[in-house]
């Protein structure tokens, strides 16, 4: 699994100051992708145990509320990505976001997939869709995003949104 960066503060992706991950390499190719160059599988430098413990250092920071993390697409990157999320729940008790393309109904049929969403907090599903572009939602490129608390979401058997988070500003 390879990554383009890691942002130890970042406010866009998720409430609060945030440390964010970009994992690299993605087959969804959305028209107008933010992050085009990042679908590139080979793009960005290979993660590693140095970069694993970037992560835990800015964890630690009392000023980080939590980890997210974006791509390419997280879940083009699986075995990698459960490993990254298993890997922080184990040190850190900082809540998880994770940006995927994929629906939840998507992601519930990919083997393994369940894996990483039972150890998330919340997941920012759905293809970035230029025509339901909207730059007043919050933590979403798109109107047909969803914000879904996976808590919730698996302990009631249906798809739950984190209301506060999908109204516009």
């Amino acid at each position: 699994m390879n990554y383009a960066q890691i942002r130890k503060y970042d406010i866009a992706n998720g409430p609060g100051v945030r440390t964010t991950i970009f994992l690299t390499g993605c087959t969804l190719n959305c028209k107008n992708c933010f992050n085009k160059e990042y679908q590139n599988f080979n793009f960005g430098s290979v993660f590693d145990e140095k970069a694993f413990d970037e992560i835990i250092d800015c964890l630690n920071d009392d000023n980080i509320r939590g980890l997210s993390v974006l791509g390419g697409e997280p879940f083009d990157n699986l075995d990698g990505l459960n490993d990254l999320i298993k890997n922080v729940r184990e040190r850190s008790e900082k809540d998880i976001w994770v940006y995927s393309g994929y629906t939840f109904e998507e992601l519930v049929q990919k083997d393994g997939a369940m894996d990483v969403l039972k150890n998330i907090d919340v997941l920012v599903d759905g293809r970035f869709v230029e025509d339901l572009k909207d730059l007043k939602l919050k933590f979403r490129g798109s109107s047909n995003q969803r914000i879904i608390d996976m808590k919730r979401t698996l302990d009631e058997g249906k798809i739950l949104l984190m209301d506060k988070y999908m109204k516009e500003d």
